[in-house]
């Protein structure tokens, strides 16, 4: 086994334990703990589950979807037809045929992976809402995406590309009919993209396609006149249609396919993991946030409460600390997401950075009101009602101010336990950061690390 192939291996076993290990934490009955399961959040994450299951069912079968895109006639099915060899979808000259996308299996010489290749109406036939949603549906469910076009790029393309762009799936841009556009070359096509780059700076993408995600073909070439001549000296004329020039763009998808099939497949399955979740986790938030909030004040009072009546103060410090990871993780319980003592400990970390002057101000106070206090508590029990009511003063005051601090990192928290669930060791956003980090340069993969990063 290569070191590449080994490494491809190794991404694939990896998105399968994180799929697995997601799909029993959110399945299971006990992920709330003691709280009742709740009816309208059940039934608003369960489209996510499904996701989840389909992307662990994508990994378990090896399938690796290749859709295409492109505008009536511009010969998306025959492109197909042309890597299948067979004639199996059905084209025409003038309006497009394909109504709704189709999928059809195919088995490279490889074998190691399964491509299901999905062929959808042509852009210009559904409108507005309709294609910009029948786009996105497809791009996410899609490994690699195949744009083709047919002689100069319209702006009608151009903007559909932006579109799948955002997707974020590696994409090539498949120049058909070639052999109507003797002259077209892959600069003069990046040439104009960067026009229509410059038309439209409020739609644009920066770097939307580079000049090695161009490929040239003639799916379906025109039928030539050719001259026969017979032994007797005769000459006649026939028509012949020449075999599709589509050889480079098969040799790219099995360039693909075997330099990066498999840890293409699962990076996909993680971000469909990983968006899955940060639904589920977006959904939960917001059902559950009058719980919430109740929480949070509960701790804030609790707080504020001891450290005013406590005298020492070290004492209020290292409370308050315990009080707000009893709070970071009295939030994850209610949520029901991914959460250990270590995890809250970063958290709370990761809090101190963002707020860290709400927090520091906090501490400061504890520490000078503290002192005050301790003072006061000493002179209080010996002297006059005076030195006690200072007390009561600056404990209220601190007290006060804990509970605010307390206040503000559940709040803050809400936001952490929201945007975190997909961390960890075999969380999907950690695998996607390791596997992107390790990919070559001249992969595809690595065209996408900066969007899939963001």
């Amino acid at each position: 086994m290569t070191k590449t192939s080994s490494a491809q291996e190794t991404h694939l076993n990896q998105a399968r334990a994180s799929l697995q290990q997601a799909i029993s934490w959110y399945t299971s009955f006990r992920r709330h703990w003691n709280y009742p399961p709740n009816p309208e959040l059940q039934a608003a994450v369960r489209k996510d589950l499904q996701s989840l299951k389909g992307a662990l069912d994508r990994l378990d079968q090896t399938v690796i979807r290749i859709s295409t895109f492109g505008l009536v006639s511009c010969g998306k099915s025959s492109v197909i037809n042309a890597l299948l060899g067979q004639e199996i979808l059905e084209t025409g000259p003038i309006h497009g045929v394909t109504t709704w996308p189709k999928s059809l299996r195919w088995t490279p010489p490889s074998g190691k992976v399964q491509v299901e290749f999905i062929d959808t109406p042509g852009l210009d036939e559904i409108e507005g809402e309709q294609r910009t949603q029948m786009a996105q549906e497809v791009a996410q469910r899609s490994d690699l995406i195949l744009f083709v076009v047919a002689g100069d790029i319209t702006r009608t393309e151009y903007k559909a590309l932006c579109q799948l762009r955002r997707s974020q799936k590696p994409l090539i841009l498949v120049f058909n009919k070639v052999d109507l556009y003797p002259q077209t070359d892959r600069e003069e096509i990046y040439q104009q993209l960067q026009q229509q780059n410059a038309v439209n700076r409020g739609e644009s993408i920066e770097h939307l396609i580079s000049t090695d995600e161009i490929v040239m073909v003639a799916a379906k070439p025109q039928p030539i006149q050719v001259r026969i001549e017979a032994a007797d000296g005769s000459v006649t004329t026939q028509w012949e249609t020449p075999p599709p020039q589509i050889d480079e763009l098969k040799e790219t998808i099995l360039r693909i396919l075997n330099r990066e099939g498999r840890s293409l497949l699962a990076l996909n399955a993680l971000v469909q993991a990983r968006d899955a979740q940060l639904n589920i986790a977006k959904k939960t938030v917001e059902i559950r946030q009058e719980e919430a909030e109740a929480i949070i004040w509960q701790y804030a009072k609790y707080k504020a409460l001891v450290v005013a009546v406590n005298p020492i103060v070290l004492l209020d410090i290292f409370g308050g600390f315990v009080a707000d990871l009893a709070l970071i993780r009295a939030l994850a319980r209610l949520y029901g997401l991914p959460i250990t003592s270590y995890e809250a400990s970063n958290i709370w970390r990761r809090i101190i950075a963002s707020s860290g002057a709400l927090l520091l101000g906090e501490i400061g106070s504890n520490l000078i009101l503290g002192i005050g206090k301790s003072g006061f508590a000493l002179t209080s029990a010996f002297e006059s009602p005076g030195a006690f009511a200072a007390f009561a003063t600056t404990a209220s005051l601190q007290g006060a101010i804990a509970g605010y601090g307390s206040y503000a990192i559940g709040k803050i928290a809400q936001v952490y336990l929201q945007q975190g669930c997909t961390w960890g060791a075999l969380g999907a956003s950690t695998l996607i950061a390791d596997i992107l980090a390790q990919v070559d340069s001249k992969t595809i993969i690595y065209r996408l690390r900066q969007e899939l990063l963001m």
